[in-house]
């Protein structure tokens, strides 16, 4: 039976061994040729001498087939004319007819070595195309389990493979990117509809979502990008980009985007209405503010207090010049409040969102004046560590107030003119030319004219500061309004104090009427503070107030011969003089009853030096009810 034609043609070497009689029994045609023997001298070799390079491997796997009647072993070595060589062996033990027998099957473990490395180089060839037909039946198979899905969707569907080629395209896709599905198949969906951003500038493929989850596998949701439809017209979307795994590999993506142009137009048209709404809330906030203001106080115009009609007079000025650029010169005795005016015309003014910047010129060192009006580079003199701008460069865009301008040395005036003029300077130490944009406004209290006269000011810088002169009146010429000065005063130190309910009596108001005030508001301000502080009771006094009109009029009256009255003495005289007459008449200048007459010179002489002296009349006149 071991002759037999379908052992001895059999694919793979045999053979039959008798474990206990170390021989080999029988052995096929393959056999012969693996171990390069013919029949007589295998049948002639004890399997010991056959498998003598690993005997005890031999040994070991015979032991093994006794036991459990089948083996595997790769670890055999035969000894063949050409040299050793490595089998596989795949073996039965059999028991027939009180015989043990051992069946081997042998493999050379080389050529099967070489066998699969063929087999896997075929196999990764066919992988490709099997790879590719599984990545096309799985979208195929996706798009046939969800068609009713995809067809009834509003939004648009579309897949893609890894290489961004689209395989499949819904209704609602087609309808929003103007394409047929037709014309999108194969086609790379990032050139057809994500190829650039909304302001036209192109969409790298490595920075798109729907890419990045080929290489992350994670889901991207982007809620407010571009897609580009057919007529080239941008469409607002977000979508969500879903991998397609097979087999543990991302072999594309599902992409489902909302056309969103609608909900932005609502959310825009929302922020508007929103903002037109806040708009509003702000202008009802200011007008109210603007109310209450008015309410609680009618005549106090950007801190500038009073009635009188010196004062209507000056906010008249303010509200003409203040929407221009004109220089403005501000002219007036020390403490009349010319800052105040100053910060009015820029409050109200097109420069009020940007800063007033404030420069006491009489407090400029002469060796500074540059460094601080124009600014200085590091190093620029001995003390500059650093770059500093100077004051222009600080108002640039708003107000540069220059106070005590008259103080300005006049070797100086020349720099400030030439600012002033042209709107450009260089900083100390530096040659680069700056351009600003700056309004000025002046304020003296010195009689610029007089000072041209006397060759102490520049006459180009006063008529080029003198473009609008507004003068602020000294209180002694505004009396109506120190009732008023006096309680906002008084409310401001008592606050300050902590002393609230001080009131002032009626006669004690009379007494700050009377006085002259040559420190004018501000000296009214201070007598307050002060009269508040030493306050014991709930009123204030004005006992020691010293230099009322009845007590310098005494005074003057009471010189003697002997005492010799100076310019100013005289000048307060005969101002004090016009005063009292114009007080007695009501402010009646000529005619029967005038202050002319009662001081028995011409009108045309009083009316010169009512104007020199600066004297409305006006506010001599009764009030009318």
């Amino acid at each position: 039976m071991y002759s037999d034609r379908f052992f001895n043609d059999s694919a793979t070497a045999q053979l039959v061994i008798d474990p206990y009689g170390d021989q080999i029994v029988c052995a096929n045609l393959e056999a012969c040729r693996l171990l390069r023997m013919d029949m007589l001298e295998i049948q002639s070799t004890r399997p010991s001498q056959l498998f003598s390079p690993n005997l005890p491997g031999l040994m070991v796997f015979t032991q093994e087939l006794l036991e459990k009647h089948r083996g595997w072993s790769d670890l055999l070595l035969i000894q063949t004319i050409s040299g050793e060589a490595r089998l596989e062996v795949s073996a039965r033990c059999s028991n027939a007819s009180g015989t043990t027998l051992l069946y081997f099957s042998l493999l050379n473990s080389e050529e099967m070595d070489q066998l699969r490395e063929r087999s896997s180089a075929e196999r990764h060839y066919l992988s490709g195309i099997g790879h590719w037909n599984r990545v096309s039946q799985v979208f195929q198979e996706f798009e046939r389990e969800n068609q009713l899905l995809l067809d009834a969707a509003g939004d648009g569907i579309y897949g893609v493979d890894a290489h961004g080629s689209t395989t499949f395209v819904n209704p609602a896709a087609e309808r929003i990117l103007g394409y047929t599905a037709d014309e999108l198949a194969g086609r790379n969906m990032h050139s057809m509809v994500h190829h650039s951003h909304l302001d036209g500038s192109h969409f790298k493929v490595d920075e798109c979502p729907i890419f990045e989850a080929f290489r992350d596998g994670a889901v991207h949701q982007v809620e407010n990008d571009v897609f580009w439809s057919k007529s080239g017209k941008p469409i607002d979307v977000e979508y969500t980009s879903t991998p397609i795994q097979d087999n543990g590999f991302t072999v594309g993506a599902v992409v489902i985007f909302r056309d969103i142009s609608q909900k932005k137009a609502d959310k825009k048209r929302l922020l508007e209405a929103l903002a037109e709404v806040e708009t509003l809330k702000n202008q009802l906030e200011l007008e109210n503010a603007y109310l209450q203001e008015e309410i609680n106080s009618e005549f106090n115009h950007h801190q500038i207090i009073g009635k009188s009609a010196a004062i209507q007079h000056i906010l008249q000025k303010i509200e003409l010049v203040a929407p221009t650029d004109s220089t403005v010169l501000i002219s007036g005795e020390s403490g009349t409040g010319k800052e105040l005016i100053a910060r009015a015309i820029h409050e109200i003014s097109q420069r009020s969102n940007r800063s007033l910047i404030r420069v006491n010129c009489a407090a400029i060192p002469e060796d500074l004046f540059e460094s601080e009006f124009f600014g200085h580079t590091k190093g620029a003199f001995t003390g500059a560590t650093s770059d500093r701008p100077g004051r222009f460069e600080l108002a640039n865009g708003g107000t540069l107030f220059l106070d005590e301008v008259g103080e300005i040395p006049l070797h100086l005036q020349g720099k400030l003119l030439r600012v002033l003029q042209e709107q450009q300077f260089e900083r100390v130490g530096e040659s680069r030319t700056r351009h600003v944009d700056v309004r000025i406004i002046t304020a003296t209290n010195r009689n610029l004219k007089e000072l041209v006269q006397q060759g102490q000011f520049r006459e180009d810088l006063y008529f080029r500061l003198n473009v609008f002169p507004i003068e602020s009146v000294p209180l002694r010429e505004r009396r109506d309004d120190i009732p008023m000065l006096t309680q906002h005063f008084l409310q401001k130190s008592c606050t300050r104090a902590n002393k609230p309910g001080l009131k002032i009596p009626l006669s004690e108001l009379e007494k700050l009427k009377h006085y002259l005030w040559p420190g004018n508001i501000r000296e009214l301000e201070n007598v307050i503070e002060r009269q508040v502080i030493l306050a014991q009771g709930a009123a204030l006094k004005f006992d020691g107030l010293a230099g009322t009109e009845s007590a310098h009029s005494d005074r003057i009256a009471g010189t003697s011969p002997s005492d010799i009255l100076t310019h100013r003495d005289l000048r307060q005289q005969d101002r004090r003089n016009l005063l009292m007459a114009l007080e007695r008449c009501h402010g009646k200048v000529s005619g029967s009853g005038g202050a002319a007459e009662l001081l028995g010179i011409k009108p045309t002489t009083l009316a010169s030096r009512i104007k020199k002296y600066r004297i409305d009349p006006r506010q001599f006149k009764p009030q009318r009810l």
